[in-house]
């Protein structure tokens, strides 16, 4: 009786170590099977096994990890800073996204340097727009905090919202590439699975950010995670184009175009929105700032008097 426990409380909680080797494992395995071998061998069902257990076996062990990973946050003094510093959170994150930027402009417009098609050309002047207003708000993250400047904020704010604008510009011409010269990308299934895993968690993401810097009451945060939204936004429109060409019916082009023509004027009709939405509000603000220190450096007649008696006493 001792050995059937002590068997199953092996093969359904087995050692860390052999979790973490069993993962590239199956998924290698898994790879193997659909793209290489095919789906009704030995090999793909023992993939299919393989996985299963896997993924039963680190079901398991979630209430450990979560146990695990709020110790490790709760003693680690860099993963207490970087939780209770917002600015720095925000730093991170752009700095990482305007490398990414940066490198994948300059990657669009070699691309379009070689093969002389305006195709690229759109790809690496919306990538641009991205970097540069994330390099703006870098600029001021790295001297002031959050609320210090808030004329400051505010017209950068304001200025991303004129940058959408123009962004859009590159958006339409990538949107009209994709419906009338049906420009699309073609990947392998677990490619596109992948992609699509990436972009539905990225827009998730970058809804909750939305709300959630909101409390910190800076307007250049909120721009930071107003840009990651809309490049979400336009990674969604790349994924369709990628699912339909993937997974769509061959033949069906007009149906496709229709799909991401709809598809992309939503996204710039949001953007466009949003772009206004920042601009107007940058401007209430800032008129709002402005008749506030002008009542601040206002004195009554009463208060002058005061100052002036006081001063030739």
């Amino acid at each position: 009786m001792d050995f059937w426990k002590k068997l199953g409380k092996a093969l359904l909680f087995p050692h860390i170590a052999i979790m973490i080797i069993l993962v590239p494992i199956s998924i290698a395995l898994l790879i193997c099977s659909m793209v290489f071998v095919g789906t009704d061998t030995v090999i793909s069902y023992i993939s299919y096994v393989l996985a299963a257990y896997t993924l039963t076996v680190w079901c398991f062990k979630i209430p450990y990890l979560i146990k695990f990973f709020k110790n490790f946050k709760n003693e680690n003094k860099y993963v207490q800073i970087l939780q209770n510093d917002a600015r720095l959170r925000v730093k991170i994150s752009l700095y990482g996204s305007l490398l990414w930027n940066t490198a994948y402009a300059i990657f669009q417009l070699g691309l379009g340097f070689l093969h002389s098609t305006f195709w690229y050309y759109s790809m690496a002047g919306y990538y641009i727009c991205l970097a540069v207003m994330r390099f703006f708000l870098l600029r001021y993250t790295r001297v002031y905090s959050p609320g210090e400047k808030m004329e400051t904020e505010l017209k950068k704010y304001r200025l991303c919202g004129w940058s959408f604008l123009i962004m859009n510009l590159a958006l339409t011409a990538i949107i009209f590439f994709m419906v009338y010269w049906n420009r699309t990308f073609e990947h392998h299934e677990i490619t596109t699975i992948t992609m699509a895993a990436y972009t539905f968690t990225a827009f998730t993401v970058a809804i909750v950010n939305i709300v959630k810097y909101s409390k910190y009451n800076s307007p250049v945060f909120s721009a930071s995670k107003a840009i990651n939204l809309a490049a979400a936004c336009v990674s969604m429109l790349t994924l369709e184009t990628t699912m339909l060409t993937t997974f769509g019916a061959d033949g069906d082009t007009n149906m496709n175009r229709w799909m991401l023509g709809v598809t992309g004027i939503v996204i710039s009709a949001f953007i466009v929105c949003m772009a206004i939405y920042m601009i107007i509000k940058g401007n209430k603000e800032l008129k709002k700032l402005k008749e506030s220190k002008a009542r601040n450096n206002t004195f009554t007649v009463k208060e002058l008097r005061e100052r002036l008696n006081g001063k030739q006493q």
